[in-house]
């Protein structure tokens, strides 16, 4: 191919592209090419300066566009010209009309490997970058004019700055001609990246398949072309009939090299001068973020539209709405009732970031189950969380942007109601390295949408690191764990309810195992709870945050129609029974009425063999229940708790050792008027009954009186105390409150 011919009138090209460069030479002062008087003057100085970089850039370009071959590498105007391109790019990017001239130079071969690298390096998009200069430059690339070191570090920006590029349906068009470059082992990495952004359903071919089997058979299983193997196999599945590999954490290298921080730096130099910065990059005008590529309006690409012919394409939208060939441009996604209109011919961007905080692709994912974006989206999010890791990488100056980006990843892990696979991947495999400070909350946050996995997998990755944290970090640490997995309690209940609902299951986990699992997490919390309890001295915080859990674990048969109830450790329902705060016993009052309903439904269920589902609860599920209700009502209400309590670890005592602790009324000093949290309330409740008694004679609530402190309890809020003392104490009189039972199921 020959290189362009504009030699004999090298100032024409320029001159015609004059115009644009005023125009991005306004947006670049500013975007103000009507902005208001008083703020001219204060750009004074900013606008020399840039009309100085202008003008050197300029000049730069019409030198390395018209000087002829064999040019010394020591000649000091090519290096002040080098000097000129790479600063004007490192400080505010390179405009559009660069490209396609820079290009040429660096591909046509005319300099040495040394200044092409130097060019290479410094293509930094300001705004955008026009897609006939990256098809110009393939076009240099089908020559081989340059060396193969020059080749690599092309497709390497290439595939850095894929997003930035205007439009893309040219590219689509060079398919086949990126798809005859992997019989280059060098190239064939990067070649099979490029096509795994470009890649449609109309792409995948039995001819180009064959061809990745034999690239295959002769390289083995190499991760990039199981990347694009597994792409084409979820497009045509009956095409691709081998069996490939489970997924892998990273399919490519990381392409990246000296742009990606540059272009970051460049875009926020940008944005935080000119408020159109954003406008032009995109093409739309839409608030942006500063954030870097996992951004998602900020890594939104083009698509085939600009700003020129926006309004064009809104009128031509209703004339071709059924028309299967036209795509719909995301950036032009605005509504819900537009993603009505256009979920057939919708396209997503090849940079699957993009969807994360973007509403409206995130209903289309939740509808529109195509394995092909999970597939993309597993790539770029399993890359990305690497990459970027805060606590992985040394001296990682991005870490409040890591943050950003996670909680993005959480938010729309709420929005779909599932969790990412590679999320859970990176889980697995950076919890051990995690200090348990860095990103905390999102962190925890992530770990509540894990998915369902197999019992071994979840406990050595995920149970094992947070025991370590948990035993060695702050109380607020661990209430903050203990919340954590308590939503992925949650999270995982209402996907199986989710699943009989729907009787379709996405995950591939049966009732068996979806109970081992979650009695695996119950067990785990009880013991580590148990644990916590006693490192913190009983704290009532701390409490209050196990017994939230439980909260949900005593009602899994009746409200998830999950066949399984555990009951909380000794460790647990003890501490909770003997608490000084009248909180957490109202609440373990509650839990303790839910266990019983439940146990009771399934108690019935079994008996009329009308059984929602094939499992029953064991014998030991039960006696320990019976165990502990004994337990509450001795202490609650019967004062017999040291005599009655059975449970091995209960509060059983000989009464020996009773009278050795010289504590009057013992017997009676844990019922609902003696007892430690309840005291407040039976001193407001005497100063209403007996205002001229300043003893405060607990002995006086009896009989009547304590019908009426039972109500006066119920009227305080205590709403958990009235449904355990109604379902699971039987009152043989008004006047005898001693006498009750614990009903047995």
């Amino acid at each position: 191919m020959q290189r362009r011919q504009s030699h004999k009138t090298p100032k024409q090209p320029l001159h015609v592209r004059r115009k644009s460069q005023t125009d991005l030479s306004a947006w670049r002062k500013g975007g103000r090419i009507d902005s208001e008087k008083p703020l001219q003057s204060h750009q004074s100085s900013n606008d020399q300066k840039y009309d100085s970089q202008e003008a050197s850039l300029e000049q730069a370009l019409s030198y390395l566009e018209t000087v002829q071959d064999h040019v010394v590498l020591k000649n000091s105007v090519l290096q002040k010209h080098l000097d000129a391109v790479e600063s004007t790019a490192l400080k505010q990017g390179l405009p559009p009309e660069g490209f396609e001239i820079l290009l040429n130079v660096v591909l046509s071969g005319k300099f040495a490997d040394t200044v092409n690298t130097r060019l290479l390096k410094s293509l930094i998009p300001a705004s955008v970058i026009p897609e006939c200069s990256v098809v110009k430059a393939v076009s240099w690339l089908c020559v081989s004019k340059c060396s193969g070191n020059i080749q690599l570090l092309f497709l390497r920006w290439l595939i850095t700055i894929f997003d930035f590029i205007d439009c893309k349906e040219q590219l689509h068009a060079l398919y086949g001609v990126f798809f005859f470059f992997l019989q280059d082992e060098k190239m064939c990495p990067y070649i099979c990246h490029l096509l795994y952004l470009l890649t449609r359903r109309e792409n995948v071919k039995p001819f180009r398949i064959r061809r990745l089997l034999n690239l295959q058979a002769k390289m083995g299983m190499q991760p990039h072309l199981q990347a694009l193997l597994s792409l084409y196999k979820l497009f045509c599945p009956e095409l691709v009939t081998i069996t490939l590999p489970g997924k892998m954490k990273i399919y490519f290298k990381n392409s990246d090299g000296p742009w990606k921080a540059a272009i970051t730096a460049v875009r926020q130099r940008n944005q935080g001068t000119s408020p159109l910065s954003q406008t032009v990059f995109l093409g739309i005008c839409q608030p942006q973020s500063r954030k870097r590529k996992w951004n998602a309006r900020l890594v939104i690409p083009a698509s085939s539209t600009n700003t020129n012919n926006l309004e064009e394409d809104k009128d031509k939208n209703h004339v071709n709405l059924y028309n299967s060939n036209e795509s719909f441009p995301v950036e032009q996604l605005r509504t819900f009732p537009q993603l009505l209109q256009h979920i057939h011919c919708l396209e997503f961007p090849s940079r699957m970031g993009s969807v994360l905080a973007n509403p409206l692709l995130l209903h289309y994912m939740n509808c529109v189950k195509d394995e092909s974006i999970y597939l993309r989206l597993y790539y770029w999010m399993g890359q990305m969380l690497q990459e970027e890791c805060s606590w992985c990488v040394i001296d990682n100056p991005s870490k409040e942007e890591f943050k950003s980006f996670l909680k993005t990843i959480y938010k729309a892990e709420c929005f779909l109601q599932e969790g990412f696979s590679a999320c859970e991947e990176f889980l697995y495999k950076t919890l051990p390295l995690w200090d348990g400070s860095c990103c905390q909350s999102e962190v925890l946050s992530l770990v509540s949408w894990i998915p369902l996995s197999s019992v071994s997998d979840i406990k050595s990755y995920l149970y094992d690191p947070l025991a370590q944290l948990f035993f060695t970090s702050s109380i607020y640490f661990k209430c903050s764990v203990l919340e954590s997995l308590k939503e992925l309690l949650q999270n995982w209940l209402n996907c199986n309810v989710i699943q009989e609902d729907l009787e379709f299951s996405s995950l591939n986990t049966t009732l068996s195992g979806l109970v081992n699992v979650v009695a695996e997490l119950v067990h785990f919390v009880g013991r580590i709870s148990t644990a916590a309890l006693r490192l913190e001295n009983n704290s009532t915080f701390l409490l209050y945050f196990i017994l939230d859990f439980y909260g949900i674990v005593c009602d899994m048969y009746l409200k998830y129609n999950l066949p399984l109830l555990i009951m909380p450790p000794a460790g647990v329902f003890y501490p909770a029974l003997l608490t000084m705060d009248s909180v957490n016993l109202n609440r373990l009052c509650h839990i303790m009425y839910r266990y019983r309903t439940n146990l009771v439904a399934a108690k019935e269920n079994e008996l009329s063999k009308k059984k929602i589902l094939q499992f029953k609860f064991s014998s030991q599920t039960y006696q320990e229940y019976n165990q502990y209700i004994t337990a509450m009502v001795g202490c609650l209400w019967t004062s017999s708790v040291f005599e009655k309590d059975i449970h091995p670890q209960g509060l059983r005592m000989d009464d020996k050792l009773l009278s050795k602790t010289a504590v009057k009324e013992l017997k009676t000093s844990f019922n609902i008027v003696n007892h430690p949290a309840m005291m407040g309330y039976s001193i407001q409740f005497l100063q209403q009954i007996c205002p001229d008694d300043t003893t405060f004679n607990f002995k006086l609530i009896k009989g009547k009186r304590w019908d009426w402190y039972l109500e006066y309890l119920y009227s305080q809020g205590l709403k958990g105390l009235k449904v355990f003392i109604e379902s699971s104490i039987r009152r043989v009189s008004q006047a005898s409150h001693s006498k009750a039972a614990s009903v047995e199921v």
